[in-house]
């Protein structure tokens, strides 16, 4: 036979074999990067051991054999995502290790490793997963700088560095063109902000950082709560407007010199006449001195004010403190409750320390206040409610002896009959407020987590109302501001029991308990919509109803929840136990425990189809 033929024909003959050999060769290179990605996740000594329940092993399949977090495409031959989210890894992201395989850097379009606590830095090798389409990182330790090959992620859309201690300017992420998604609040990143396209957003945050300069023109598209807490920052929707031109300032300085000659002559006048006043009231003021940093016990025989000044940036807010002859709590240290960290806590040492003025609401004010050891409260102030000191104090220590996880105690208090301080642990993640409607359209965080956060405010409240029930002590205030996330990120209901029953549907206790149920029901359908409470005179409740009567449910939920796979029918159920908390009629609201365990029976549905890794068709949205 022909040499060239016999070539030919066990090439044709073997080329099935080599074929096969390769691809074997590939799926054991997927698992063993697989397998060598999760153990550096899972933790960061020298020898880490994988959790067997995740099924990740060399002998098995990564999309046949249901391997935990592992989502294939249809044909199950293709890892697409990998969903790795509340797992409680803390070791590190070795990006390297999966985006320098080919069959992965050719497939996988998500990462998510949300709510861990993996610490180091964002690997730049991550930008050989050029496929990457979702890159959720919020919630961990990442620290340094973010890669500056980061922009080479040119089909990125969504990406989430939210929570973390990323530092360092940020790379010119405005070169991914197809971006919708960039959510970087609570980091500690400075610079100017990329000359984003800011219309193709519809998340953007980057609050509580250290950007500095102006804001680069958004024609409108951003708001004042997806850039605060940046000090440096200036220009609309910013309050703060940046520093006027040069010119402008020359003109200023120019009429400074033209008036210097009238404002000398007038200081040298008013300074002779403060001269004789000062030598006057001398004596005066160190005794107004010492009384206002004297003990609280001073205070207290004295029907004076004390009062101390808090700065909050270039404004001044100020607490006074009415003393009372009749308090029953006439003492130099606040009442301290749990922590031994403010106990010998003085109250002057309180009203001493520097603050921000956090807030002003209907029931009173909110500071954040630092002390000297570094530690920092909030200290709530109460208004209008005329209890009594001993009432107050009982209630107090009533609701110090029943503890939830889910639930913020108070460290101390202050009670006299005409003033009432609360201090707590300041809780720096903010708000669920703040993670609802901190950026434009108001979406901040997937199906999963809004079902798991319903969850746990439901049990917490059903706890606290049983707990409680004999005394009819019910939070009275319930709202998503008043939800704050801890330091794991999850929910925990602030401020139970401080509000006055002043119930305008009766005044028994049952009406109290029920009141808060339609407070439940309303953060619900924040979590559904992500809506505001009263937006342009619109109510929620009002609108969500007129659209179920309408029959077009579908509409009523936030359109990323829809977009991202979120199931059709769990979000369904979760708003007609929504629509029953929130009846007209008290007595027709279901008690807080219902709710609690409808709304567990909706999460162990969804739990079950993620263990079980039954993805519709639509899960994957963005699969080319």
């Amino acid at each position: 036979m022909n040499p060239i033929l016999l070539c030919l024909f066990l090439c044709i003959s073997f080329s099935p074999f080599f074929r096969a050999a390769y691809s074997v060769e590939e799926e054991e290179e997927v698992r063993r990067s697989l397998v060598s990605f999760l153990s550096k996740l899972t933790d960061n000594s020298s020898q880490p051991q994988i959790d067997r329940s995740f099924n990740w092993n060399l002998t098995s399949d990564p999309c046949k054999d249901n391997w935990k977090g592992v989502v294939c495409d249809r044909t199950n031959t293709s890892v697409r995502r990998l969903l790795l989210s509340n797992h409680n890894f803390a070791g590190t992201f070795d990006a390297a290790v999966i985006c320098n395989v080919q069959n992965l850097t050719s497939s996988l379009l998500h990462i998510g490793l949300d709510g861990n606590d993996i610490g180091g830095q964002i690997p730049a090798e991550i930008a050989n997963c050029k496929q990457l389409i979702h890159l959720h990182l919020s919630g961990n330790r990442f620290s340094g700088s973010l890669p500056d090959s980061l922009p080479m992620l040119s089909n990125l859309k969504r990406l989430d560095i939210s929570f973390n201690d990323l530092s360092g300017n940020l790379p010119d992420i405005s070169r991914i063109s197809g971006l919708t998604m960039f959510l970087a609040q609570y980091n500690q990143l400075t610079g100017e902000i990329p000359d984003f396209d800011f219309s193709n957003f519809d998340q953007f945050n980057i609050s509580f950082n250290n950007f500095t300069g102006s804001v680069p023109a958004d024609h409108g598209w951003l708001t004042e709560t997806s850039l605060m807490g940046n000090p440096q920052l200036c220009g609309a929707p910013l309050p703060k407007n940046c520093a006027s031109s040069s010119g402008d300032k020359k003109s200023s300085e120019d009429q400074i010199l033209m008036y210097s000659g009238y404002v000398l002559v007038g200081t040298v006048f008013v300074a002779c006449v403060v001269f004789r006043i000062c030598r006057k009231k001398k004596k005066e003021e160190k005794v107004d001195l010492k009384n206002k940093v004297g003990s609280f016990d001073e205070s207290m025989t004295n029907p004076s004010v004390v009062s101390t000044e808090y700065k909050t940036g270039a404004s001044k807010s100020k607490i006074s403190v009415h003393s009372a002859e009749n308090s029953t709590l006439v003492s130099s240290s606040l009442i301290v409750l749990t922590s031994p960290e403010v106990n010998g806590l003085k109250f002057k040492d309180l009203l001493g320390a520097p603050a921000e003025l956090m807030g002003r609401g209907k029931h009173g004010s909110l500071y954040k206040v630092n002390l000297e050891n570094g530690k920092n409260l909030a200290v709530k102030r109460i208004k209008d409610w005329t209890i009594s000191s001993n009432d107050f104090k009982e209630r107090m220590q009533r609701l110090d002896q029943v503890k939830h996880p889910n639930v913020l105690s108070a460290l101390a208090f202050y009670s006299s009959t005409n003033e009432k301080l609360l201090v707590y642990e300041y809780q720096k993640y903010g708000s669920l407020f703040m993670l609802l409607h901190g950026t434009k359209t108001g979406r901040g965080f997937d199906w999963p987590s809004r079902l798991g956060f319903a969850a746990s405010i439901a049990e917490a409240l059903a706890f606290m109302h049983q707990e409680h029930r004999d005394y009819g002590i019910a939070h009275g205030n319930l709202k998503s501001s008043n939800i704050l996330l801890n330091d794991k990120m999850e929910p925990c209901i602030s401020e139970y029991g401080l509000m006055p029953m002043h119930s305008k549907e009766s005044s028994s206790k049952t009406t109290h308990f029920k009141a808060d149920v339609h407070g439940l029901g309303v953060i619900l359908l924040e979590l559904l919509t992500g809506r505001l409470v009263q937006n342009n005179g619109v109510d929620l409740t009002t609108w969500v109803n007129s659209v179920v009567r309408e029959e077009w449910t579908a509409e009523v939920f936030e359109k990323s929840l829809v977009s991202e796979g979120a199931n059709e029918e769990r979000m369904v159920n979760l708003l007609q136990v929504a629509v029953k908390c929130v009846n007209p009629s008290p007595e027709a609201r279901p008690n807080a425990s219902q709710v609690a365990t409808m709304i567990n029976t909706i999460k162990e549905e969804e739990e079950e189809e993620e263990r079980s890794q039954v993805y519709e068709d639509r899960s994957i949205v963005f699969e080319p």
